[in-house]
């Protein structure tokens, strides 16, 4: 998804002009759809700061834009609530993460759990990832402290990369938790082929912001870039449940 052509755009001057009488959700589709036809607009609707609308795109991300469509932001909008400031983005874009993820089928993944999980973490991984190996050795403290570790396949360069065919191998084996541990450890795994996530689960990563790996989404769709040890994992995944 190419958000920032929008902004581009817009800075350039090239929203077309929409009388303020026009319904809000018609002029942002219009102006939006304009720049970029294949913007994926979900929803549009008034957001918490009065004359602003707020437009969730798929995939959780948040946009926001004037009544007549000649305006669009992309940031982050805080509410100050009872001395705190609230991030009113991050929780929406994380609402739509979760959306995504808590879609996803448990037997399209890689999954490591505990015999009885207090919360789960879904992990976009890459076999050949060195941060990634770092994780998946502390896969069994994470189950030990009660975090289940779904995988799911984000080959970051791409689907003609020795890394996209690995994973497909990863996937398609007969015991593709025996296979990760081995692409883990960077021990061969024999080549498979079978009707496999690989592809759109690549596809789903780079719609929701995934840029690198490993991504973790914690069970309220909150995304940690990157690694993080063990027991501090654990302890956002658990407040997150």
């Amino acid at each position: 998804m190419r958000v920032t052509r929008i902004f581009a755009a817009v800075a350039l001057g090239l929203a077309s002009t929409i009388s303020s009488a026009a319904d809000p959700d018609q002029a942002i589709r219009k102006n939006l759809h304009a720049i970029q036809p294949d913007l994926p607009i979900e929803a549009i609707a008034e957001s918490p700061m009065p004359g602003v609308y707020q437009v969730q795109l798929k995939g959780g991300r948040q946009l926001y834009a004037s009544a007549d469509g000649q305006f669009v932001m992309q940031g982050y909008l805080f509410q100050f609530k009872d001395g705190q400031a609230i991030n009113l983005t991050e929780l929406e874009e994380g609402r739509g993460i979760a959306k995504e993820i808590n879609a996803i089928p448990t037997q399209e993944m890689v999954v490591f759990a505990p015999k009885a999980p207090k919360t789960h973490i879904t992990v976009f991984t890459d076999t050949d990832c060195g941060y990634c190996q770092k994780l998946h050795s502390e896969v069994p403290e994470l189950n030990r402290l009660g975090v289940e570790v779904r995988y799911v396949a984000f080959p970051r360069q791409g689907l003609t990369s020795a890394a996209y065919n690995e994973l497909v191998n990863v996937w398609c084996a007969k015991d593709p938790q025996q296979a990760m541990n081995r692409a883990k450890s960077r021990e061969s795994v024999d080549a498979a082929q079978c009707d496999n996530p690989v592809a759109k689960q690549y596809a789903l990563g780079q719609m929701i912001g995934v840029n690198g790996t490993p991504a973790i989404v914690l069970a309220n769709g909150k995304m940690i870039p990157g690694y993080q040890p063990a027991p501090q994992l654990a302890k956002l995944a658990l407040e997150a449940k």
